[in-house]
C-alpha cells in the first residue's frame, strides 16, 4: 500500500528558483521510485482563481490567490485546500519558510506526520518576525521532524538551535549522470575575444545574490568574460554598473536560461561564481550544478550551508561577502591556472558523488517521511 503524501511550497515549477526545483525533484522522485501517491499544493503567483493540473505526472493544486506581498502569497483559498487535501494525506511536507503554510497546518487540526524542510531563516523581512514568531515557533513544536541540508542552516539559524532533538541533516541532491556529456561552445560561441576565461553565474538578479559585487571585482580582472543568467528587479541597474565601470562589452546579460542551456553554459564555463552577500543564500544547489560539470566555484563566507557546499582550497574559493577585491582575487587565481581549474573540478564532482548524490539523499528523505 503506497502511502499518501502532500507537499506544500509557494509555488511550483514552471516556476524557477532553488526551492522550486527541490519540490520539483522530491515529488517526482517519491512519486515513480518509491510508488507514493503525492499531492502538490502551492499559490498562484498572481490575481487568479484556483486551478489543479497534472505536471509530469504529478497533481498541483495551484490555490486562487490576490498576488504576493512581501515575498509571501495572500490567498485564503489556500488555507481551506489545505485543509481538504490533509484530510487524506499520511504524511505532509512543507517547504519553509513561508507563513501561509505554518497559519494553515496549525488551523487544520491535522494530526497526521508532519516534515518540514527547513531551507533557510527569514532574513529580508526579519521586522516582521516579532508578529511571526509565535506562529512559527508553534509550526515547529508541532512538526515531528525538521530536515536541514547542512549543519550550518541550524547553527547559525536563530530558531531551530532550540528545536536540535527535531533536526535531521539531509543534504540536496542531484545526478551527475544529467550532467554529462553536454555539448560545449555554448558560451564560447559569445565570446567577443577568443581565448578568453569564461565566468558563469545563474540565479535571480535580487539583492541578496551580490552580482553588484561581481560586477566590481569582474572590473579588476583581465581577459576573463562574464556570463549573467537570470533576471531580476535589478536586471536595468545591473547592466548600467556594467557600463559605468566600463566593462559592458564583456559582461554578457543572458536572460532567463532553459534548464537544457543552463547545463550548456556550466559545462562550458571555466570558473562559476556565487558572489551571495546575505544568509538568504542558505545553500546554493546551483554549486552543486557548477561541480557536477567539474567546474571550481568560488563562493562566499556566509553564515548559512553555502560555504559547506563547495569547501574552500578543495573545490573552489570561498571568499567573504561584499568584498569585490578579495572576490576577484580568487577569480584571478583560477582563471590563471587552468591545472588548478581541473583539479578543483574533480574535486567537486568527487565530493558532488559522495555526499550530495540525490537518490541516495532522496531515499532517506523518503523513508523519513514514510517512516
Amino acid at each position: 500500500m503506497s502511502i499518501k503524501i502532500l507537499e506544500v511550497n509557494k509555488a511550483y515549477y514552471p516556476h524557477t528558483g532553488g526551492i522550486e526545483s527541490l519540490v520539483r525533484q522530491y515529488s517526482e522522485d517519491f512519486s515513480k521510485k518509491f510508488n507514493a501517491d503525492v499531492d502538490v499544493l502551492v499559490c498562484r503567483e498572481d490575481f487568479g482563481r484556483t486551478y489543479s493540473e497534472r505536471v509530469n505526472g504529478i497533481h498541483v493544486t495551484r490555490a486562487g490567490s490576490f498576488g504576493t506581498y512581501l515575498s509571501c502569497p495572500v490567498s485564503v483559498r489556500f488555507l481551506s485546500l489545505f485543509g481538504q487535501l490533509s484530510k487524506s494525506a499520511d504524511a505532509v511536507h512543507i517547504h519553509t519558510p513561508f507563513p501561509l503554510a505554518d497559519l494553515a497546518l496549525l488551523l487544520s487540526g491535522y494530526r497526521g506526520k508532519v516534515v518540514i524542510s527547513w531551507h533557510s531563516d527569514i532574513v529580508k523581512q526579519k521586522m516582521l518576525m516579532p508578529f511571526y514568531r509565535p506562529l512559527l515557533l508553534s509550526m515547529l513544536r508541532r512538526a515531528d521532524c525538521i530536515v536541514t541540508a547542512t549543519e550550518g542552516h541550524i547553527e547559525n539559524s536563530n530558531v531551530l538551535r532550540q528545536f536540535r532533538d527535531k533536526c535531521r541533516v539531509i543534504p540536496y541532491g542531484i545526478d551527475c549522470k544529467d550532467y554529462s556529456e553536454i555539448e560545449t561552445g555554448f558560451l564560447s560561441e559569445k565570446c567577443v575575444y577568443k581565448n578568453s576565461v569564461k565566468i558563469f553565474f545563474t540565479g535571480r538578479l535580487v539583492y541578496y545574490k551580490g552580482v553588484d559585487v561581481l560586477l566590481k571585482a569582474f572590473a579588476r580582472l583581465k581577459n576573463c568574460e562574464l556570463f549573467i543568467a537570470g533576471t531580476g528587479v535589478l536586471e536595468n541597474s545591473l547592466r548600467q554598473l556594467a557600463v559605468e565601470l566600463d566593462i559592458s562589452e564583456k559582461v554578457h546579460f543572458m536572460g532567463f536560461l532553459p534548464d537544457k542551456d543552463l547545463k550548456k553554459a556550466y559545462a562550458d564555463c571555466d570558473i562559476f561564481v556565487l558572489p551571495s552577500v546575505a544568509k538568504s543564500e542558505a545553500f546554493g544547489l546551483v554549486q552543486l550544478e557548477a561541480m557536477a560539470c567539474g567546474k571550481p566555484v568560488v563562493n562566499t563566507r556566509l553564515k548559512s550551508g553555502v560555504p559547506l557546499v563547495s569547501l574552500h582550497g578543495k573545490t573552489g574559493f570561498t571568499v567573504p561577502p561584499s568584498d569585490p577585491v578579495t572576490l576577484a582575487k580568487a577569480l584571478s587565481v583560477l582563471a590563471e591556472n587552468p591545472e588548478m581549474r581541473e583539479k578543483m573540478g574533480r574535486n567537486g564532482v568527487k565530493r558532488v558523488n559522495k555526499y550530495f548524490n540525490r537518490c541516495k539523499n532522496n531515499e532517506k528523505l523518503f523513508n523519513l517521511i514514510s517512516s
